[in-house]
């Protein structure tokens, strides 16, 4: 009986749908201010609490001048003021507790969307089709998920509460300002609408800014990434400085962002400056003509002008919102692309995909069907048809670039034929969950990439039920058993990333026993024995012969002992199957397959020879 592993397609959350983060149609225009408030969907109760405390701390701020007024009076009038001193007192240590209150729960907010957005982001990258991922650059994709996030929680967290507070306070104070003095009123106003002029157009200039900013550390953490990961590469090529130079000229377009950015906002800071001290400048010019001529008292200047504080000065704080607000916009824009990649049907799957086919116990497992694909412009098949019995091994031979791992991605759907079909024991795979499918075949690679980890956590990646007894049958079946009695740790000995730890042949071996452990209807091998020793490509051969009596092996091959073990050899020639047979039928029919086989035996024997100087000059 199969042993399949993962979940039917039914208990697969679809990415689009998780969340609450607004995901608008490709082609819909730049996200706007109601996309960011959208991001707040689920934090309704959070949100509703902090902007209730706020907004009383806010009523709480306003009262103060009043009660500063009545206490001028008082003492003016030589009344008893310990009441107002002690309310006033009150009223400061409550009014910070509130919007300290208010702050902290808008920050839980922001870390809360944050979160929302990540796991989102996360859940959409996994479920991308390859195609799509294999044509982006995956540090921008990373750098999305982290430093654009960041920035949207900093504006949720800051922007927000400064509109709510600024309005809130604005409006009362106007109120105020309005009932003890109309005509100096008209004065502060007339000042903070030059202000506002001043700064209204800057506000475009910085979303412009931010995005660019934010695209450049985009492309300085993809270069870093492409050259972290080929670090042998780039040192053995002494390609640092040129590399640094590269990744440096990115660096150098976020900082000419970010300072265009800087050079705008602060036009802020000196608009602002003109309003607060042009405001107080004429208050106390006008105020104190009518308070020597008994048109207003001094407590109603003091009062006044507390107000115009609270009226003025929180005026830098809603400039700041609409700073934070545009970046904000630049970077949901980024996070949206994200959300938009297409999924595989994986993630929203269509009512007539078949969860799990049944298995029919048909001879023929693979049937390739006249099919055809291009990368682009590039064919690559043309009309591919062979098919691959439910036991035995299948060899794909060819020179490179023939088609033959495109085969192999094919049918592992992670991408879809121009024409033709592919049809998994009898059912066409368009129609099938890829999750699925994929629960039946098992895949080693051609550079057998291994992941951050311990070696058991890499064998049990496609099984993590397998049991020691499984693993140690794996493990024997590839000749790893040697390998893990000689690390210090066992299979709890940690991996480096990608693998480094281990030779290329050890990676290749372990990639194969991960694949075993599964154990697939089909499994797919890309040049299983290309970095192995003879001894070792020896035994796996007669490992992969002993597998496939009891399942279907597709094997991409250049090995010649690989070739020769196969059941049936299929030949791939410009995209097109030359020919099928045995390695000898193909020898006496076929003459393209002889002059790979020539080929392939020249350079053996001239890797022999080599080998044999070496150990005769050795010392």
């Amino acid at each position: 009986m199969t042993d399949r592993t993962g979940p039917p397609a039914a208990a697969v959350t679809a990415p689009a749908e998780a969340g609450a983060t607004p995901a608008r149609a490709a082609g819909s225009g730049a996200p706007r201010i109601v996309d960011l408030l959208r991001l707040l969907r689920g934090s309704g109760r959070t949100v509703g609490a902090a902007f209730a405390l706020i907004v009383t701390g806010t009523v709480l701020g306003l009262i103060q001048p009043l009660l500063t007024m009545r206490l001028i009076d008082r003492v003016s009038a030589g009344e008893a003021i310990a009441s107002l001193v002690v309310m006033l007192a009150v009223l400061f240590l409550a009014q910070a507790m509130l919007e300290a209150g208010g702050q902290y729960l808008l920050d839980v907010t922001g870390e809360n969307v944050v979160r929302r957005l990540r796991r989102r982001l996360v859940e959409r990258l996994l479920f991308v089709r390859v195609q799509e991922l294999d044509s982006r650059r995956i540090g921008d994709l990373l750098s999305r998920v982290g430093t654009d996030t960041t920035v949207l929680r900093d504006m949720v967290a800051g922007s927000f509460v400064q509109l709510v507070t600024v309005c809130l306070t604005g409006v009362g104070a106007a109120g105020l300002m309005l009932w003890i003095d109309p005509v100096m009123f008209l004065v502060v106003a007339m000042t903070l609408v030059v202000a506002a002029v001043a700064v209204t157009g800057v506000m475009v200039g910085i979303r412009s800014s931010t995005e660019q900013a934010l695209a450049s550390v985009g492309t300085m953490t993809a270069d870093l990434e492409r050259v972290l990961g080929g670090i042998r590469t780039v040192r053995a090529g002494r390609a640092e400085l040129r590399e640094a130079e590269r990744i440096g000229a990115d660096v150098d377009a976020a900082y000419t962002a970010g300072v265009r950015s800087a050079r705008l906002g602060s036009v802020v800071g000196p608009a602002i400056e003109v309003a607060v001290n042009g405001s107080f400048l004429f208050v106390l010019l006008i105020g104190a003509v009518r308070v020597s001529n008994g048109s207003m008292a001094v407590s109603e200047l003091v009062a006044f002008l507390l107000l115009a504080t609270y009226l003025v000065m929180p005026l830098a704080g809603l400039f700041s919102a609409f700073s934070l607000i545009q970046r904000g916009l630049a970077s949901l824009g980024r996070v949206e692309d994200v959300l938009r990649l297409p999924v595989e049907e994986t993630a929203n799957a269509p009512a007539n995909a078949t969860a799990l086919p049944p298995v029919t116990g048909a001879p023929v497992l693979l049937d390739l069907q006249d099919v055809s694909f291009s990368y682009g412009e590039r064919p690559v098949l043309r009309g591919v048809s062979f098919s691959v019995p439910r036991t035995g091994l299948i060899a794909l031979v060819g020179r490179s670039g023939a088609g033959k791992t495109t085969i192999v991605s094919l049918v592992e759907k992670f991408y879809e034929p121009d024409g033709g079909r592919i049809l998994f024991d009898g059912t066409d795979i368009r129609g099938i969950d890829p999750r699925a499918h994929r629960a039946r075949m098992g895949l080693v690679e051609q550079h057998a990439p291994l992941l951050h980890g311990t070696l058991r956590d890499n064998l049990v990646y496609a099984a993590p039920d397998a049991g020691e007894e499984r693993i140690r049958e794996a493990l024997r079946m590839v000749n790893l058993e040697e390998l893990v009695e000689r690390l210090p740790d066992g299979l709890r000995t940690e991996v480096a990333d990608r693998g480094f730890s281990l030779s290329g042949g050890e990676r290749q071996r372990v990639a194969i026993a991960r694949a075993l452990l599964a154990r697939p209807e089909l499994l797919l091998l890309d040049e299983p024995t290309s970095q192995l020793d003879p001894i070792n490509e020896r035994e796996l051969t007669d490992a992969l012969r002993e597998i496939s009596r009891e399942r279907a092996l597709l094997v991409v091959a250049h090995r010649m002992s690989t070739v020769r073990a196969a059941d049936r050899i299929v030949v791939l020639d410009d995209g097109r199957v030359s020919s099928v047979g045995t390695h000898e039928q193909l020898l006496e029919k076929d003459p393209f397959y002889r002059r790979l086989t020539t080929d392939h035996l020249t350079r053996s024997a001239t890797d022999r020879s080599a080998a044999a100087d070496r150990s005769i000059t050795a010392p």
